[in-house]
């Protein structure tokens, strides 16, 4: 009696355990799907509210993460006066960006894009991914703009030694290997590559501290270096010359 008791109690919580183990997952993708996934919501009436460009307006989008959110908020003189669209949100990674990259990008009618993404990725922010799978979602972007007769600027990942809000990653030399790829695209697709890390990498292949203070995100001097730079690239695109 003693031992059929004993094995019934251990079929009971076996199946337990597998109740458990079968609805754990359930939870875990809930939680992965936000409502908003590529933060559509976040520039809709900005977007209704922008007039189209005039006539002889070479308007250029800003597109991008945390990066370029908080170049305005580093630097409001740079764009003051400027058709300079921003289009930055924080956090985001290249399937994000993707998302949105028609009603934050495409529908706004620009001359040029600036695209700037990928870091986050790095860093996981959407989960695990590959260095291939940023390429293609940065491509992607790049031969949609190109489609609709949109220049593009294709910006090099800033360098990062460290990310603080995922240590351990080792995010740089991925970040060099991701620039290498991006650089060969631009070079043989007729866009212009902005290389931003040669320019503001220090020894550790990462950003100093004069240029970021976190490691990761421009302060007014390192946005400084970046300007003339993008501003350049712009010029190049605009002009045709790639």
């Amino acid at each position: 009696m003693k031992k059929l008791t004993v094995s019934v109690l251990l079929l009971v919580l076996f199946a337990c355990a597998a109740c458990n183990q079968k609805a754990m997952p359930l939870r875990a993708d809930t939680a992965s799907k936000p409502e908003d996934f590529g933060g559509l919501k976040r520039y809709s009436e900005a977007n209704q509210a922008l007039m189209p460009p005039e006539k002889n307006e070479k308007r250029v989008v800003f597109f991008g993460n945390s990066i370029t959110e908080g170049w305005p908020d580093a630097h409001s003189e740079f764009f003051a006066g400027k058709p300079y669209v921003n289009r930055g949100i924080s956090g985001q990674t290249t399937p994000q960006m993707l998302v949105r990259f028609r009603q934050d990008v495409v529908a706004l009618q620009p001359a040029a894009v600036v695209i700037l993404a990928g870091t986050n990725d790095i860093a996981g922010n959407t989960g695990p991914t590959t260095l291939e799978a940023i390429f293609d979602n940065i491509v992607s972007m790049a031969e949609i703009a190109r489609a609709n007769g949109i220049r593009v600027v294709v910006s090099s990942v800033l360098p990062v030694a460290d990310y603080p809000w995922a240590p351990g990653r080792q995010p740089a030399e991925k970040i060099i290997r991701l620039n290498a790829m991006l650089k060969a695209y631009s070079d043989s697709n007729h866009c212009v590559y902005l290389d931003y890390h040669s320019a503001m990498k220090d020894e550790r292949n990462g950003l100093p501290v004069s240029l970021a203070r976190d490691g990761v995100h421009p302060t007014l001097e390192g946005y400084k270096v970046m300007e003339p730079m993008v501003e350049r690239a712009i010029g190049e695109a605009l002009n045709g010359s790639r």
